[in-house]
């Protein structure tokens, strides 16, 4: 077996979001996540009660390093030796501080693996200026290339289609044949979405409305994949969770819990609930989906199963050595195939200039043209 080439890199890193594991750790954890924003601390803490649900330990981080564990396990098992390292935006290991032990280590070009799977501010561009902020002013950083977006990677599809057939198997008879599909992601303001973009080739225009076109091919796709296995079409919504900030702001919506009460009141048999906007069971997962929604749905006697999220399954594990190898042929001046499901085409290697811009004005960003 010959290690495929991926040079010019030299390591990979995890980008990812970052969650306390110590009680104490909840509140300043949430103002790294709000800073900007003059939330106050009595809010802060109303929302931290989520983590403390839960011990005050959010599960990302140990979801986080059992990816890099799997990770690694399965670029040695394709003869690519390659160290993966693993930064956060909001809490231990900090960004700044994986970057810091990377250039000590001799790392001179890691690609980055960002845990959020489609295009906006706060999913993709966020994670590019926190970046910027980690290298500048670090003499010696590496060159940092972020990696495409991987929502119509087949890897990231397929674990959800046996995951939603799972979970239709695990609905009682009676509700399965008649079950809705509730495809659930992360709210976000409408105007970060009409910004959002783009969701063409490298060099296209900013298309805007980016992050729900995108929800929306991979609920066609894997709704249509479902059918070709069960031989039914079963309704599909898309739908949102983890709304914050101030009301008078639009977000995205239904609400998933807005929309089970609808369900439940129209007579639907049953509800699989499909949380395609995340990659891991973390606490959108843990306490918007299987605490609140799923204490919705039993409160209306409504037959509801979860799928569970990508987390290692090796197809969606295999997507970062994917797009390893795909980005490397792609710096060496190569044409890599570049594998793709549903009606959209691959996104940019480097985010167009005014993609997913910063609501709060230009900031210094990674991963872009010029």
């Amino acid at each position: 077996m010959v290690a495929p080439d991926v040079s010019p890199y030299d390591a990979v890193l995890l980008v990812s979001f970052g969650g306390p594991e110590r009680p104490e750790d909840v509140v300043p954890f949430l103002e790294n996540v709000t800073r900007g924003r003059n939330i106050p601390r009595d809010r802060l803490e109303a929302v931290g009660e989520h983590y403390f649900h839960f011990g005050g330990r959010s599960p990302i981080n140990d979801q986080n390093r059992a990816l890099v564990a799997a990770v690694r396990e399965d670029l040695a098992g394709a003869r690519i030796d390659l160290p993966v390292y693993w930064g956060n935006r909001n809490w231990h290991p900090f960004l700044a501080e994986t970057i810091e032990q990377m250039r000590d280590d001799g790392v001179t070009r890691a690609a980055c693996f960002v845990t959020s799977a489609y295009s906006s501010y706060s999913g993709c561009r966020q994670y590019r200026e926190d970046l910027a902020a980690a290298v500048d002013g670090l003499d010696g950083a590496p060159q940092l290339d972020r990696l495409r977006h991987f929502f119509h990677h087949p890897g990231f599809v397929e674990s959800f289609v046996d995951a939603t057939l799972a979970a239709l198997a695990d609905l009682p008879e009676t509700a399965r044949d008649g079950a809705h599909l509730v495809f659930v992601t992360h709210s976000i303001p409408e105007r970060m979405n009409e910004r959002s973009g783009p969701s063409g080739t490298e060099g296209g225009p900013a298309l805007g409305g980016a992050y729900v076109a995108q929800h929306r091919s991979v609920v066609a796709e894997v709704t249509d994949r479902v059918r070709q296995e069960t031989g039914r079409r079963h309704p599909s919504h898309l739908v949102y969770c983890s709304r914050s900030g101030p009301p008078e702001v639009p977000w995205l919506e239904p609400d998933i819990n807005d929309h089970l009460e609808t369900l439940g009141k129209s007579g639907v048999p049953g509800v699989v609930i499909v949380p395609i906007g995340f990659v891991s069971d973390h606490m959108e997962v843990v306490w918007d989906l299987d605490t609140e929604a799923i204490s919705t749905a039993n409160g209306l006697a409504l037959p509801v199963a979860r799928a569970s999220t990508p987390g290692i399954d090796p197809r969606f594990v295999a997507v970062v050595r994917d797009l390893l190898i795909e980005r490397a042929a792609a710096e060496r001046g190569e044409r890599p195939e570049r594998v793709t499901v549903g009606g959209l085409p691959p996104t940019a290697d480097r985010c167009p200039i005014g993609c997913c811009p910063n609501p709060r004005g230009p900031v210094p960003a990674l991963g872009g043209v010029g």
